[in-house]
């Protein structure tokens, strides 16, 4: 008996955008109507920004702070129908409760949000806002065109390799190369490492001395870095036990799989490491993983720490960790960058102070 099938879906894209708000005691004062907004970020081939009303929009919803998506590109007769949530992050990367819906923007309503996300109280005593400091975070999904998929009902599943090659590295069958990591043995596929690095590829089958050999030794890598790299190559995804570490351990295991993803010529997992240190910035870990950013040649994530690094408060306890005292003496380039940022940010701070000033002795 012939069987078919179809399935309706909404091509689509996403993406989302972090926004940080420093020397929030000065934002604040900045005036009912008055936004903040971050920088233009694209999703779906369009331009967005976040605008921040610390004061609220309209008087009377002063006692609130607004937070809306507002469509930047300058396209006529269009509506891009959008999904969006809004929430606040805490120092640890835990969410307030989102807020969500579903708007179509254009030129003539290119503003959509909350004008009363939060009151200001709330926010003020809440642990989203840490260090004179709160981060914002929105996912956007944009609607791009229909699609109706014709096909058999018996079309074959979606590729299951990854889970395979995962149950080939378990079981050990096949092996032809062991290595030597921090005390322990791992048994791996000269072929497999081969394909996915080309340091592995140039290691055991060039003319270097691995290549010869069926026992490797590493010395300068833990035993528990190799097992995730290794779980990496076979499987494209990191070790599920990762997401169970507490947040100190999480981040030393991201650092150290990003120097072996650089070592090894893994993209992809240096990305993966990039973004998910990106997001578990801390005080006492920023100095260290602001080092290896500048080593290991990771441009966003340098930029983040420091971002992270030169708040004023945030500096000072920067400062009273182990990590600072590497960073000063292995990256004198950016202690030159981090100076530089801390002046202007400075200055900037100067000329918002001066700004109130002249604005209140106009109106006295």
């Amino acid at each position: 008996m012939a069987s078919s099938s179809s399935t309706w879906m909404m091509e689509k894209a996403s993406g989302s955008h972090l926004f940080k708000i420093a020397d929030y005691s000065l934002a604040k004062g900045i005036g009912v109507g008055k936004s903040i907004r971050s920088a233009p970020f694209t999703v779906g081939g369009y331009d967005w920004i976040l605008e921040c009303f610390p004061d609220g929009d309209r008087n009377y919803k002063s006692d609130y702070i607004g937070i809306f998506l507002t469509f930047q590109s300058d396209v006529d007769d269009i509506n891009v129908q959008v999904h969006y949530t809004i929430n606040l992050l805490d120092q640890t990367g835990a969410s307030s409760e989102a807020l969500s819906n579903a708007y179509a923007f254009s030129k003539d309503n290119s503003s959509w949000g909350w004008d009363r996300f939060m009151r200001r109280a709330d926010l003020e005593k809440s642990r989203y806002l840490k260090d004179d400091c709160f981060t914002i975070y929105c996912a956007v999904t944009v609607a791009k065109a229909p699609r109706l998929q014709v096909g058999n009902a018996d079309a074959a599943p979606p590729s299951d390799l990854p889970q395979h090659l995962g149950r080939l590295l378990e079981s050990g069958e096949g092996t032809d190369v062991t290595f030597e990591v921090g005390g322990e043995t791992f048994a791996a596929h000269r072929c497999v490492l081969a394909a996915r690095s080309p340091v592995f590829r140039a290691e055991l089958f060039g003319s270097m001395k691995e290549g010869r050999a069926s026992r490797i030794k590493l010395d300068d890598m833990e035993a528990a870095v190799f097992k995730a790299l290794l779980h990496f190559i076979y499987s494209d995804t990191l070790p599920s036990n990762m997401e169970k570490l507490d947040k100190e351990s999480s981040t030393t295991m991201a650092q150290h799989l990003l120097v072996a993803a650089d070592r090894y010529g893994l993209e992809r997992l240096k990305l993966i490491c990039e973004d998910k240190l990106c997001r578990e910035m801390e005080i006492d870990t920023v100095a260290n993983t602001l080092a290896l950013a500048e080593q290991h040649q990771c441009g966003r994530l340098k930029a983040v720490c420091l971002d992270f690094v030169a708040a004023p408060r945030v500096l000072a306890a920067v400062i009273e960790t182990g990590g600072f005292e590497h960073l000063r003496i292995s990256c004198p380039l950016v202690m030159k960058e981090l100076l530089k940022k801390i002046t202007s940010m400075t200055d900037e701070l100067h000329s918002s102070k001066k700004r109130k000033i002249d604005k209140g002795a106009k109106h006295s």
